[in-house]
C-alpha cells in the first residue's frame, strides 16, 4: 500500500512538472523562435485582415512541437497514443507547409490531406476501441456497423479540422474556444472514466495553447496559422471520440461549428449546387459580428467564449 501511495505521488509530481514544462516551453519557444516563422501577408477578404500583415504566422508549429515533446517526456505512451501524436504532427506539418508557401495551397489539396489524416484516425480508433457509442439523451449504448462507424469518424475528424481552421481569424478566438471545448471534454472524460493517459494529454494541449495565447491576445504579436488550427481541430475530434460519446461534439464545440462551419456550408452549396443561403450574413460569423454589429475583437472573443461556456456547463450538468 505504501509503495502504491509513493507511486501515485511520483506520478502526480511528474504530471505537475509536465504541465509547467509545457507552459514554460511554449512561452520560451514563442519568445525565442517567432522571428524564424513566415510573415503573414494579410487576408484580403477578412474584416480588418490587412492588420495582420507582417506578423509571424505558423506559431502552431512551435506550440504543437512543445506539446509533442511534453507528451513524450511526461505522458504515458501507448501504441494508440503514439499514432495519434504522429497524426497531430502530420496535421500540423501540412498546415505549416501551407503557412510557409508563397502561394496558398488549394482547397482541394488541403481537403484531400485532411481526408487522409481522418481515415488514419478512423483506422487507429477502431483498432484499439469498439464501434459502440453512448447516446446520452437515450441513456443507452448503440453498436454501429463498423464501416458506417468508420465513415462517421472520418466525417467528424474532417469537420473538426476545418471548422476549427475557419474560426481562426480574430486574435485569441480559435485558441480560446478550443480550450473551452477541450476542457469540457476533459471534465466529461473524468466523469465517465476515460483513461488518465488520454485525459492528461488534453491538459498538456490546453496548456500549450495558453502559452501561445500569451502572445496572441489582442493586439497579437504572432498568429498560429493553419499549423495550429488544423492540429487543434484534429486533437478535439480524437478527444471526443475517446469519451465514447462523439455526438457530444455538437454541443461542446457548437460555437466553433457555427463560426467556421457556416462559411463552409455556404460556399459548398453555392459552388456545387448553385444554392444561395445566408446572403445577408458574412462568414465566418466572427467577421459578421465585427463588421455588421460593430463588435470589437475583445467583444467577439469574450462573447463567443461565454456562449460556449454556458453550453458546456449545460452539457456537463446533463450527464451527471
Amino acid at each position: 500500500m505504501i509503495n502504491l501511495l509513493f507511486q501515485s505521488a511520483d506520478a502526480k509530481l511528474i504530471a505537475f512538472l509536465g504541465i509547467m514544462a509545457a507552459f514554460v516551453g511554449t512561452c520560451f519557444s514563442m519568445h525565442k523562435f517567432s522571428g524564424l516563422l513566415p510573415k503573414d501577408a494579410g487576408r484580403e477578404f477578412a474584416h480588418n485582415g490587412k492588420l495582420s500583415a507582417g506578423k509571424p504566422r505558423g506559431a502552431g508549429f512551435l506550440f504543437v512541437i512543445v506539446f509533442l515533446l511534453s507528451a513524450i517526456l511526461f505522458g504515458e505512451l501507448s501504441t494508440e497514443i503514439i499514432v495519434y501524436l504522429i497524426l497531430v504532427a502530420a496535421a500540423m506539418l501540412t498546415g505549416f507547409l501551407d503557412d510557409c508557401s508563397k502561394a496558398p495551397w488549394g482547397e482541394y489539396k488541403k481537403g484531400l490531406l485532411d481526408l487522409i489524416i481522418a481515415i488514419m484516425v478512423a483506422i487507429t480508433f477502431l483498432r484499439f476501441n469498439t464501434n459502440v457509442i453512448y447516446i446520452e439523451c437515450l441513456q443507452q449504448s448503440v453498436a454501429i456497423p463498423t464501416i458506417v462507424f468508420a465513415i462517421l469518424v472520418v466525417i467528424l475528424v474532417w469537420t473538426s479540422i476545418n471548422v476549427t481552421n475557419c474560426s481562426d481569424g480574430v486574435d485569441g478566438l480559435s485558441g480560446t474556444l478550443s480550450i473551452v471545448t477541450l476542457m469540457t471534454i476533459f471534465i466529461i472524460g473524468n466523469i465517465k472514466g476515460v483513461d488518465d493517459a488520454h485525459t492528461y494529454l488534453i491538459l498538456l494541449f490546453c496548456i500549450c495553447i495558453l502559452g501561445y495565447l500569451w502572445y496572441n491576445a489582442t493586439p497579437s504579436m504572432l498568429m498560429m496559422g493553419d499549423a495550429g488550427s488544423r492540429a487543434m481541430g484534429l486533437f478535439i475530434s480524437i478527444a471526443i471520440l475517446k469519451t465514447e460519446r462523439p455526438l457530444l461534439y455538437i454541443p461542446v464545440a457548437l460555437v466553433l461549428i457555427l463560426d467556421g462551419g457556416l462559411g463552409l456550408l455556404k460556399v459548398s452549396l453555392l459552388r456545387f449546387l448553385k444554392i444561395k443561403i445566408l446572403t445577408k450574413v458574412r462568414t465566418p460569423l466572427h467577421d459578421h459580428v465585427r463588421k455588421v454589429w460593430d463588435w470589437s475583437n475583445t467583444h467577439t472573443v469574450f462573447r463567443f467564449a461565454i456562449i460556449q461556456i454556458v453550453l458546456s456547463v449545460a452539457v456537463i450538468y446533463g450527464i451527471l
